[in-house]
């Protein structure tokens, strides 16, 4: 059997079950290629920090510094040298993915390290930062209600 998804074939998995694995076992290869070696008992939440930090060499979001001239600017006119970070709304996604996939993996949820108080304030640290680097306020979208569907009957007659 797979684990979480036990009674599910690989083929039936959603996007996001399949994001979840692939991201759990990202996260597995970390621990185990950590010096010392983690076992996921071990793992706090600054191991999770540390994990996010090190994703940051992946990254493909241009996070300028408040030295460079485009600091504020959301669309810079030429090249910087300003680092590639990962994007707050990629990692504000995976610790979602691995809190569940905690869990699911038999973690007890008060021990759960990707919801530990240190990640949510390191979060909202990056989703600040990322925003003023970018000029642009980060502010909670609203749900969008989907617009009602048109049903099958014809348009009323309005007598035209």
């Amino acid at each position: 059997m797979m684990g979480p998804a036990a009674g599910s074939s690989a083929t039936t998995l959603s996007r996001y079950e399949n994001q979840k694995r692939r991201d759990w076992n990202t996260f597995g290869q970390y621990l185990r290629n950590h010096r010392p070696p983690l076992s996921l008992g071990l793992c706090s939440g600054a191991h999770v920090l540390e994990f996010l930090r090190y994703l940051d060499q992946f990254g493909k979001t241009k996070v300028h510094t408040q030295l460079c001239p485009f600091f504020g600017h959301p669309n810079p006119p030429s090249p910087c040298p300003c680092p590639l970070r990962q994007a707050w709304g990629s990692l504000d996604a995976l610790i979602g993915r691995l809190r569940a996939a905690y869990e699911e993996n038999g973690g007890k949820p008060e021990a759960n390290p990707f919801a530990a108080r240190a990640v949510r304030l390191y979060l909202r640290e990056v989703r600040d930062s990322q925003s003023k680097a970018r000029g642009i306020s980060y502010e909670k979208k609203k749900r969008k209600r989907p617009p009602p569907q048109p049903s099958s009957l014809p348009p009323p007659d309005r007598g035209i």
